[in-house]
């Protein structure tokens, strides 16, 4: 072959850091090194696989073509390597969550996994849905898990699991009592959501179509455990997932509400790059996700 592994790791690192010299940082190497790993890479094809702004290393076209297929070709041949080594075992992996996942979700299964083999590493990145979908384009994360509707012709979208929306409130406010929504009521009360760019907004803002204009959205957090917080205050009414609630209800500390004739049903999704290869640890990881227990 005209090209290394090394070399590949290098370019892939580069394309991330967008400077060689935290590409080197990254992969332990000289900065002189990885430089005359990108160069020869580069000349042994003659081509160009980044645009030079001053320091900084922007994929061109040609970079951004070859990046996928590096991608894949690197978690293969690590993939073999560790097969040969040991047993065909799944090893660490870079996972990325929406907040309602991965707070309430993730942790347990990322314990289990973990469990399963000695010395396999998790790391779980928790944001909202829109920013796990860039890092599952941009290959930081091995799969994302989100609870948002997509569709995009770089990804695949599998189906995990079904979820819902509750709305709620605090035990002492008006609407208690009534244990119900209707529709004058949606458009009177203030509103605590979470922000746009995230799944649970997405669905909120579906179940409420036709209606949205003339919402009280009184305060937009992205945190769950924030909206419950200033719901329990009497700040409003907040809606987020059943998983986030379930406690809170158990305790009495927060309310139910239902709101007749909206649809406030969801699917949680795995999201993987079309281009990623699907290594042990995927594959182990979306089936211990399939097995996590349900909460209703």
């Amino acid at each position: 072959m005209k090209y290394s592994f090394r070399q590949l790791e290098v370019f892939l690192a580069a394309a991330h850091t967008e400077n060689i010299t935290r590409a080197a940082q990254r992969l332990s190497m000289s900065q002189s090194a990885a430089s005359s790993a990108l160069r020869d890479l580069e000349q042994q094809f003659d081509i160009q696989l980044f645009d030079r702004v001053g320091k900084r290393l922007q994929l061109n076209e040609l970079g951004r073509l070859l990046r996928p297929a590096a991608e894949a070709l690197l978690e293969q041949a690590q993939d073999l390597e560790q097969a040969l080594s040991q047993h065909r075992t799944p090893g660490a992996l870079t996972v990325g969550a929406t907040l309602t996942i991965g707070n309430y979700l993730a942790v347990g299964i990322m314990s289990r996994y973990m469990s399963e083999q000695e010395g396999a590493r998790v790391s779980l990145e928790v944001a909202n849905t829109s920013q796990i979908v860039q890092q599952v384009l941009n290959f930081d994360l091995d799969i994302g898990l989100i609870e948002g509707e997509l569709h995009h012709p770089e990804l695949e979208i599998i189906s995990w699991r079904e979820d819902r929306l509750v709305a709620f409130c605090a035990p002492e406010h008006r609407l208690a009592t009534l244990g119900s929504l209707d529709e004058q009521a949606l458009r009177q009360t203030p509103w605590i959501l979470r922000e746009p760019g995230s799944g649970t907004r997405q669905t909120f803002e579906r179940a409420l179509h036709g209606v949205l204009p003339e919402l009280d959205v009184r305060l937009e957090l992205q945190h769950t455990e924030a909206i419950k917080r200033a719901v329990e205050a009497g700040l409003g009414v907040g809606c987020l997932s059943m998983v986030a609630l379930r406690d809170a209800f158990r305790r009495g500390t927060l309310v139910p509400l239902a709101v007749p004739g909206r649809d406030f049903s969801r699917h949680f999704y795995f999201i993987l790059h079309r281009s990623k290869y699907r290594s042990a640890g995927i594959r182990r990881w979306i089936e211990l996700c399939r097995e996590a227990p349900r909460i209703s």
